[in-house]
């Protein structure tokens, strides 16, 4: 009497414990989740505090400068000029700082003429780029010039030791021109480099050495 017995199916027990069950498969994509988002915020608190450490710090420049420069007449002839800076902390703001500076020229017949300049400064949410305030509305906030009334567009950044100014005027007849004030700390004082561009095309450059008072 032949008597037939059935294999077990090795093949379909091999397969089946390769098989993950289905609520081990939800566990390991809730796991695999939460460590992209937990990696993702890692990343943003190292660039956020990365970001903070090369923050640019203003508090180096304070002080008072004193110097003078050649400033070159369209007649050829030169004439001096004495130039004042004070850097400082505004009084109402922690991040807020001013730059006021004056030039008095002496003209030939005597007369001295003197222009000054105050500017105030607060920090924007692009990294080391400051707004400059230079007038107050009518809720007496500090808010910027409007430079299609001819007014300057003003604003500030450092980047190393230079802190820069920028001022931008736009001309009756469509035509800008850009000032920058370039100051960097150096020993004793400031270097001062001033240059001019109209329509993109550079007018002016003067350099010279501020002294701290």
């Amino acid at each position: 009497m032949l008597t037939y017995q059935a294999k077990p199916p090795q093949q379909a027990a091999t397969k089946g414990r390769h098989r993950r069950p289905a609520r081990g498969r939800v566990l390991s994509l809730a796991r695999l989740q939460w460590q992209v988002q937990a990696g993702f915020l890692t990343l943003l608190m190292i660039m956020t505090l990365a970001g903070q450490a090369i923050a640019a710090d203003v508090r180096p420049f304070f002080g008072r400068y004193q110097g003078s420069l050649e400033v070159p007449n369209p007649d050829g002839s030169k004439e001096q000029r004495d130039a004042t800076v004070r850097i400082g902390p505004l009084a109402n703001s922690d991040d807020g700082f001013f730059v006021q500076w004056t030039t008095t020229s002496l003209k030939k017949d005597g007369r001295r003429k003197t222009k000054s300049y105050n500017v105030e400064f607060q920090p924007t949410e692009r990294a080391d780029i400051f707004a400059a305030a230079m007038k107050r509305n009518v809720f007496g906030h500090t808010v910027q010039l409007d430079p299609m009334k001819g007014e300057p567009y003003v604003w500030g950044r450092i980047i190393g030791d230079t802190l820069t100014v920028f001022s931008m005027f736009i001309g009756p007849n469509g035509d800008y021109e850009m000032q920058q004030y370039d100051r960097t700390l150096a020993e004793g004082g400031l270097d001062l480099v001033y240059s001019s561009h109209r329509n993109g095309f550079p007018r002016k450059e003067l350099k010279t050495f501020l002294e701290r008072r």
